[in-house]
């Protein structure tokens, strides 16, 4: 026989163990592991290279409705094409009930924003802002067995956030029909206290994004969500997590035997809320929510990845144009730290941080890597084995990584939309050479080989969370 591609002398890192084999690939998925396969119609030597399943980033937003007069930097075309230049191949970007709308006039419009522009494979989930009996008993079990099997639900943000007993109801509907519930978790009525305190003050510039949402809000806040998940008995993912102490209420849940994922983003591991204090309103950049903490935090996060507090490592990808009347720097953004579109870019860079500080740095291993940006994500949303695993009949998802490349991070260099990366000048060492999706050479060495629409869309299975282990992970 003869593969389509055979991948030679490469080290295969997967989430379990790292090994010496070639890869036979056929017809879109990996064919054959082993030593002298067969030839391929096209050989590729990874001597000197890993080779990695590709990234899967489970928290991305393109498209997406941002208020009045702004618009978010990445469509799908220029949102998934960065994704794919940073060694992601599956993206789970997040498509938003409008209120007074159904989830299926969300999802129709959605899907229309998506279809032929992707360059990775794409899946949605549902974020629901306007939960009625009708949403609650008749869309949600309908759309989970037409495999959107996550939902969304916020505690911050007017216009998005849902009540206790709306969060309860959401919940309840996720266990009858086995959705897997994701939560935002900031407490809205503390932080519109402290922004009145700090209007009253005259504090409006960036930095009082991070002191009207303080850490406090987003603990007290991850256990009320835990709270509420317990009550109903459903599992349940705290997403983007900043702090030690928002951590500790995700331990402790897991002691009481609640099935708890948690996840962080690459802003808590490299920023910190001094970054928001720049000259001028240059601090616009990093106002995201959560927002970053202090050097204490970014330790204790990067502890979450190496001890197993968090089994996802998503970049969060929200992204404005900085320079822009439709950005940050709208007419009213330029006047308080409140209308600041909230979002900071980095499903390109996310990867490449991670490989650097933690792998490059000693703080996790090739196989916690692969699990915490591939695998986990596939096992936690119905992808895997198809998605996020180096196995025999697995997609051909594959990345390869050169671990003695170094690159000095510079928006001019990245393909997102946005004007600005919040890593400018970081120096990393480890680079994804070349990108692999569904069995096709989609990049290599920074050159792009398919076409706009090769990326899939990927209908999904019930969470593997179901099944999760006593303590709660993966």
């Amino acid at each position: 026989m003869m593969f389509d591609i055979g991948i030679r002398n490469g080290r295969i890192g997967t989430a379990s163990d790292v090994t010496m084999c070639d890869i036979g690939i056929a017809d879109g998925r990996i064919a054959m592991l082993g030593e002298a396969l067969p030839p391929g119609r096209e050989e590729i030597d990874a001597t000197g290279l890993y080779v990695l399943p590709g990234g899967i980033d489970s928290h991305v937003h393109l498209s997406q409705p941002s208020g009045d007069g702004i618009v978010m930097a990445d469509d799908f075309e220029s949102g998934t094409l960065s994704a794919l230049h940073g060694g992601n191949t599956t993206i789970l970007p997040f498509c938003l009930q409008q209120k007074g709308s159904t989830l299926r006039e969300a999802l129709t419009g959605y899907h229309a924003l998506a279809e032929g522009n992707c360059y990775t494979d794409v899946s949605f989930h549902l974020i629901v802002t306007d939960p009625t009996p009708s949403v609650l008993g008749q869309e949600i079990p309908a759309l989970v067995e037409d495999g959107y099997t996550s939902l969304k639900v916020f505690m911050t943000y007017e216009g998005l956030r849902l009540r206790d007993d709306e969060i309860l109801s959401t919940l309840d509907a996720a266990k009858t029909s086995g959705a897997l519930v994701m939560v935002h978790c900031e407490n809205e009525d503390a932080i519109r206290f402290l922004i009145g305190k700090h209007e009253e003050a005259g504090r409006v510039a960036p930095p009082a994004h991070a002191t009207t949402r303080p850490i406090a809000a987003e603990r007290e806040a991850t256990h009320r969500a835990l709270s509420l998940a317990e009550i109903v008995d459903v599992p349940i993912v705290i997403v983007h997590v900043s702090n030690r102490e928002a951590m500790e209420e995700i331990a402790r849940a897991r002691q009481r035997g609640a099935k708890v994922v948690g996840e962080t983003c690459p802003q808590y591991l490299m920023l910190t809320a001094d970054d928001l204090d720049r000259e001028g309103w240059e601090g616009a950049k990093f106002v995201c929510s959560p927002p970053p903490r202090d050097k204490a935090s970014q330790i204790a996060c990067w502890e979450g990845l190496e001890q197993g507090i968090f089994d996802l490592y998503s970049s969060d990808h929200c992204p404005f144009r900085f320079d822009d009347p439709e950005g940050k720097l709208n007419s009213r953004g330029k006047t308080s730290f409140r209308w600041i579109p909230n979002g900071i870019p980095g499903v390109e860079t996310r990867l490449p941080i991670l490989f650097s500080e933690g792998v490059m740095k000693g703080r996790i291993d090739l196989p916690r890597f692969a699990a915490l940006t591939a695998t986990n994500h596939a096992k936690l949303y119905g992808l895997y084995p198809q998605k996020g695993v180096i196995a025999v009949g697995s997609d051909a998802d594959l990345v390869l990584w050169d671990p003695t490349e170094t690159r000095r991070l510079t928006n001019e260099y990245l393909h997102h939309g946005a004007d600005y990366t919040p890593y400018e000048g970081l120096e990393v060492t480890g680079w994804p050479v070349t990108v692999i999706l569904n069995g096709v050479v989609a990049v290599d060495q920074g050159a792009l080989k398919l076409k706009r629409g090769a990326g899939r869309y990927l209908p999904r299975r019930r969470s593997a969370l179901v099944g999760a282990r006593p303590d709660g992970g993966l």
